[in-house]
Protein backbone atom coordinates (compact mmCIF):
# COMPACT_ATOMS: atom_id res chain seq x y z
CA UNK A 1 0.00 0.00 0.00
CA UNK A 2 1.36 3.48 -0.82
CA UNK A 3 2.26 5.18 2.45
CA UNK A 4 3.31 8.72 3.28
CA UNK A 5 6.63 8.71 1.34
CA UNK A 6 4.98 7.35 -1.79
CA UNK A 7 2.07 9.81 -1.62
CA UNK A 8 4.45 12.68 -0.85
CA UNK A 9 6.54 11.69 -3.88
CA UNK A 10 3.46 11.86 -6.10
CA UNK A 11 2.40 15.14 -4.46
CA UNK A 12 5.75 16.83 -5.06
CA UNK A 13 5.88 15.78 -8.71
CA UNK A 14 2.32 16.84 -9.44
CA UNK A 15 2.93 20.12 -7.59
CA UNK A 16 5.48 20.94 -10.28
CA UNK A 17 3.26 19.86 -13.17
CA UNK A 18 -0.34 20.81 -12.40
CA UNK A 19 -0.82 24.20 -10.68
CA UNK A 20 -2.27 26.66 -13.13
CA UNK A 21 -3.61 23.93 -15.42
CA UNK A 22 -7.14 24.33 -16.80
CA UNK A 23 -9.52 21.36 -16.64
CA UNK A 24 -10.79 20.59 -20.14
CA UNK A 25 -12.92 17.67 -19.03
CA UNK A 26 -12.96 14.31 -17.26
CA UNK A 27 -13.47 10.75 -18.46
CA UNK A 28 -14.74 8.13 -16.01
CA UNK A 29 -14.77 4.43 -16.83
CA UNK A 30 -16.70 3.33 -13.76
CA UNK A 31 -19.09 4.76 -11.17
CA UNK A 32 -17.21 3.63 -8.09
CA UNK A 33 -13.93 2.52 -6.59
CA UNK A 34 -13.91 1.77 -2.87
CA UNK A 35 -16.71 4.31 -2.58
CA UNK A 36 -19.07 5.78 -5.21
CA UNK A 37 -17.48 8.45 -7.40
CA UNK A 38 -19.48 11.72 -7.46
CA UNK A 39 -19.74 11.72 -11.24
CA UNK A 40 -21.54 15.05 -11.64
CA UNK A 41 -19.13 16.85 -9.31
CA UNK A 42 -16.13 15.46 -11.20
CA UNK A 43 -17.60 16.51 -14.54
CA UNK A 44 -18.36 19.95 -13.06
CA UNK A 45 -14.61 20.56 -12.67
CA UNK A 46 -14.49 21.39 -16.38
CA UNK A 47 -13.43 25.01 -16.77
CA UNK A 48 -11.87 25.12 -13.30
CA UNK A 49 -8.20 25.92 -12.83
CA UNK A 50 -6.07 23.72 -10.61
CA UNK A 51 -4.39 25.95 -8.02
CA UNK A 52 -2.49 23.59 -5.69
CA UNK A 53 -1.63 19.97 -4.90
CA UNK A 54 -1.42 19.05 -1.22
CA UNK A 55 -1.06 15.94 0.93
CA UNK A 56 -2.77 15.05 4.21
CA UNK A 57 -1.68 11.69 5.59
CA UNK A 58 -2.06 9.29 2.64
CA UNK A 59 -4.59 11.49 0.85
CA UNK A 60 -3.85 13.78 -2.08
CA UNK A 61 -5.83 17.01 -2.21
CA UNK A 62 -6.11 18.84 -5.53
CA UNK A 63 -7.48 22.37 -5.09
CA UNK A 64 -9.44 23.93 -7.94
CA UNK A 65 -10.52 27.55 -8.33
CA UNK A 66 -12.99 28.84 -7.45
CA UNK A 67 -14.06 26.46 -4.64
CA UNK A 68 -13.56 22.72 -5.06
CA UNK A 69 -11.03 20.13 -3.86
CA UNK A 70 -10.54 16.61 -5.19
CA UNK A 71 -9.71 14.10 -2.46
CA UNK A 72 -7.79 11.09 -3.80
CA UNK A 73 -6.58 7.96 -2.03
CA UNK A 74 -4.40 5.43 -3.85
CA UNK A 75 -5.71 2.43 -1.91
CA UNK A 76 -3.64 -0.74 -2.15
CA UNK A 77 -2.42 -0.49 -5.72
CA UNK A 78 -3.36 2.94 -7.08
CA UNK A 79 -1.16 4.93 -9.44
CA UNK A 80 -1.70 8.60 -10.23
CA UNK A 81 0.52 10.08 -12.92
CA UNK A 82 0.60 12.45 -15.87
CA UNK A 83 1.11 11.61 -19.53
CA UNK A 84 0.61 13.34 -22.86
CA UNK A 85 -2.95 12.82 -24.12
CA UNK A 86 -3.45 9.38 -25.68
CA UNK A 87 -6.64 7.75 -27.00
CA UNK A 88 -5.87 4.33 -25.54
CA UNK A 89 -6.71 3.12 -22.03
CA UNK A 90 -4.53 0.60 -20.26
CA UNK A 91 -5.95 -2.20 -18.13
CA UNK A 92 -7.27 -1.02 -14.74
CA UNK A 93 -7.29 2.68 -15.65
CA UNK A 94 -10.49 4.11 -14.17
CA UNK A 95 -10.48 7.86 -14.69
CA UNK A 96 -8.65 10.75 -16.32
CA UNK A 97 -8.65 14.49 -15.97
CA UNK A 98 -7.88 16.25 -19.26
CA UNK A 99 -5.81 19.38 -18.63
CA UNK A 100 -4.11 22.23 -20.44
CA UNK A 101 -1.04 23.67 -18.73
CA UNK A 102 1.58 26.16 -19.85
CA UNK A 103 3.59 23.19 -21.15
CA UNK A 104 0.68 21.94 -23.25
CA UNK A 105 -1.99 19.25 -23.05
CA UNK A 106 -1.72 16.44 -20.52
CA UNK A 107 -3.84 13.79 -18.83
CA UNK A 108 -3.89 13.02 -15.13
CA UNK A 109 -4.54 9.27 -15.07
CA UNK A 110 -5.62 6.97 -12.23
CA UNK A 111 -4.85 3.24 -12.46
CA UNK A 112 -5.86 0.81 -9.71
CA UNK A 113 -5.93 -2.96 -10.16
CA UNK A 114 -7.60 -3.67 -6.81
CA UNK A 115 -9.96 -0.66 -6.85
CA UNK A 116 -9.45 0.14 -3.15
CA UNK A 117 -8.72 3.81 -3.87
CA UNK A 118 -11.20 6.65 -3.82
CA UNK A 119 -12.09 9.92 -5.55
CA UNK A 120 -14.33 12.50 -3.93
CA UNK A 121 -15.03 16.19 -4.52
CA UNK A 122 -15.25 18.60 -1.60
CA UNK A 123 -16.47 22.14 -1.42
CA UNK A 124 -13.68 24.28 0.03
CA UNK A 125 -16.21 26.31 1.99
CA UNK A 126 -17.58 23.21 3.73
CA UNK A 127 -17.98 23.83 7.46
CA UNK A 128 -17.44 20.20 8.43
CA UNK A 129 -14.17 18.44 7.61
CA UNK A 130 -14.41 15.37 5.41
CA UNK A 131 -15.00 12.28 7.60
CA UNK A 132 -11.94 10.52 6.13
CA UNK A 133 -9.74 13.42 7.27
CA UNK A 134 -11.40 14.34 10.55
CA UNK A 135 -10.15 11.25 12.44
CA UNK A 136 -6.48 11.53 11.47
CA UNK A 137 -3.59 12.04 13.88
CA UNK A 138 -0.69 14.48 13.46
CA UNK A 139 1.75 14.47 10.58
CA UNK A 140 5.00 12.68 11.56
CA UNK A 141 7.11 15.34 9.85
CA UNK A 142 5.26 18.18 11.60
CA UNK A 143 5.48 19.72 15.07
CA UNK A 144 2.50 17.75 16.39
CA UNK A 145 4.59 14.58 16.52
CA UNK A 146 7.12 15.04 19.31
CA UNK A 147 8.90 12.96 21.92
CA UNK A 148 7.09 14.71 24.76
CA UNK A 149 3.69 14.11 23.16
CA UNK A 150 4.54 10.50 22.37
CA UNK A 151 5.56 9.93 25.98
CA UNK A 152 2.39 11.58 27.28
CA UNK A 153 0.02 9.62 25.07
CA UNK A 154 1.56 6.23 25.72
CA UNK A 155 1.44 6.19 29.52
CA UNK A 156 -0.53 3.17 30.71
CA UNK A 157 -1.02 1.85 27.16
CA UNK A 158 -0.06 -1.75 26.40
CA UNK A 159 -0.08 -1.65 22.60
CA UNK A 160 3.12 -2.75 20.85
CA UNK A 161 5.11 0.26 19.67
CA UNK A 162 4.95 -0.81 16.01
CA UNK A 163 1.16 -1.09 16.16
CA UNK A 164 1.01 2.36 17.78
CA UNK A 165 3.08 3.89 14.99
CA UNK A 166 0.82 2.33 12.36
CA UNK A 167 -2.38 3.64 13.97
CA UNK A 168 -3.45 6.65 11.89
CA UNK A 169 -5.39 8.03 14.85
CA UNK A 170 -2.03 8.40 16.67
CA UNK A 171 0.24 9.48 13.81
CA UNK A 172 -0.41 9.29 10.08
CA UNK A 173 1.39 7.64 7.19
CA UNK A 174 3.84 5.33 9.01
CA UNK A 175 3.16 2.05 7.23
CA UNK A 176 4.53 -1.42 7.86
CA UNK A 177 7.86 -0.95 6.09
CA UNK A 178 8.63 2.39 7.68
CA UNK A 179 7.55 1.38 11.20
CA UNK A 180 9.90 -1.63 11.06
CA UNK A 181 12.79 0.47 9.78
CA UNK A 182 12.19 3.26 12.31
CA UNK A 183 12.14 0.83 15.22
CA UNK A 184 15.46 -0.61 14.04
CA UNK A 185 17.10 2.80 13.76
CA UNK A 186 15.78 3.75 17.21
CA UNK A 187 17.03 0.46 18.71
CA UNK A 188 13.52 -0.25 20.01
CA UNK A 189 11.94 -3.71 19.71
CA UNK A 190 8.72 -3.38 17.67
CA UNK A 191 6.73 -5.63 20.04
CA UNK A 192 7.69 -3.71 23.15
CA UNK A 193 4.75 -2.11 24.99
CA UNK A 194 4.58 1.63 24.45
CA UNK A 195 4.07 2.24 28.16
CA UNK A 196 7.63 0.97 28.76
CA UNK A 197 9.21 3.71 26.64
CA UNK A 198 11.09 6.44 28.45
CA UNK A 199 11.80 9.94 27.17
CA UNK A 200 15.09 8.95 25.53
CA UNK A 201 13.36 6.06 23.73
CA UNK A 202 10.70 8.47 22.51
CA UNK A 203 13.30 10.97 21.34
CA UNK A 204 15.14 8.30 19.33
CA UNK A 205 11.89 6.93 17.94
CA UNK A 206 10.54 10.30 16.77
CA UNK A 207 13.89 11.17 15.18
CA UNK A 208 14.08 7.75 13.50
CA UNK A 209 10.53 7.92 12.11
CA UNK A 210 11.29 11.31 10.57
CA UNK A 211 14.66 10.21 9.19
CA UNK A 212 13.24 7.05 7.63
CA UNK A 213 10.37 8.92 5.99
CA UNK A 214 12.66 11.68 4.69
CA UNK A 215 15.12 9.13 3.29
CA UNK A 216 12.25 7.27 1.62
CA UNK A 217 10.88 10.46 0.07
CA UNK A 218 14.35 11.30 -1.25
CA UNK A 219 14.49 7.84 -2.87
CA UNK A 220 11.07 8.26 -4.51
CA UNK A 221 9.33 5.88 -2.09
CA UNK A 222 9.35 2.09 -2.08
CA UNK A 223 8.20 -0.03 -5.00
CA UNK A 224 7.66 -3.60 -3.88
CA UNK A 225 4.90 -4.29 -6.39
CA UNK A 226 2.68 -1.62 -7.90
CA UNK A 227 3.76 1.86 -6.87
CA UNK A 228 5.03 4.46 -9.31
CA UNK A 229 5.43 8.19 -8.79
CA UNK A 230 3.68 10.98 -10.66
CA UNK A 231 6.22 10.56 -13.46
CA UNK A 232 5.29 6.83 -13.70
CA UNK A 233 8.74 5.82 -12.38
CA UNK A 234 9.28 3.40 -9.45
CA UNK A 235 10.82 4.26 -6.08
CA UNK A 236 14.11 2.88 -4.80
CA UNK A 237 14.01 3.04 -1.00
CA UNK A 238 13.63 -0.76 -0.86
CA UNK A 239 17.32 -0.93 -1.71
CA UNK A 240 18.11 0.75 1.64
CA UNK A 241 16.02 -1.50 3.90
CA UNK A 242 17.90 -2.69 6.98
CA UNK A 243 15.38 -5.19 8.36
CA UNK A 244 12.11 -5.25 6.41
CA UNK A 245 11.87 -8.32 4.17
CA UNK A 246 15.26 -9.62 5.39
CA UNK A 247 14.13 -12.40 7.74
CA UNK A 248 17.01 -14.82 8.41
CA UNK A 249 19.60 -12.56 6.84
CA UNK A 250 22.42 -11.07 8.97
CA UNK A 251 21.86 -7.73 10.67
CA UNK A 252 23.89 -5.02 8.97
CA UNK A 253 24.97 -3.70 12.37
CA UNK A 254 25.81 -6.82 14.42
CA UNK A 255 25.47 -9.85 12.14
CA UNK A 256 22.69 -11.55 14.13
CA UNK A 257 19.91 -13.13 12.01
CA UNK A 258 16.98 -10.80 11.44
CA UNK A 259 13.84 -12.21 13.05
CA UNK A 260 10.44 -12.29 11.36
CA UNK A 261 7.20 -12.38 13.32
CA UNK A 262 3.57 -11.47 12.69
CA UNK A 263 1.87 -8.59 14.50
CA UNK A 264 -1.82 -8.59 13.74
CA UNK A 265 -1.73 -9.66 10.12
CA UNK A 266 1.45 -7.79 9.20
CA UNK A 267 4.96 -9.19 8.93
CA UNK A 268 7.35 -7.61 11.42
CA UNK A 269 11.14 -7.66 11.21
CA UNK A 270 13.73 -6.79 13.82
CA UNK A 271 17.22 -7.58 15.10
CA UNK A 272 16.97 -9.41 18.46
CA UNK A 273 20.41 -8.13 19.43
CA UNK A 274 20.20 -4.44 18.45
CA UNK A 275 16.55 -3.84 19.40
CA UNK A 276 15.58 -4.23 23.04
Amino acid sequence: MPELPEVETVCRYLSLQLPGALVLGATLRRADLRYPIPTRAVQALEGHRLSAVRRRAKYLLLDFEPAATALIHLGMSGRLFTTPPTPDWQLHEHWRLHLRSEAGLLDLRYVDARRFGCLDILRQDAKVEHPLLAVLGPEPLGPGFSAAELLRQTRGRQAPIKAWLMDSHRVVGVGNIYASEACFRARVHPLRAVTDLDLQDCQRLVASVRAVLEDAIAAGGSTLRDFVGGDAKPGYFQQQLAVYGRGGEPCQACGAPIERSVLGTRATYCCPNCQL
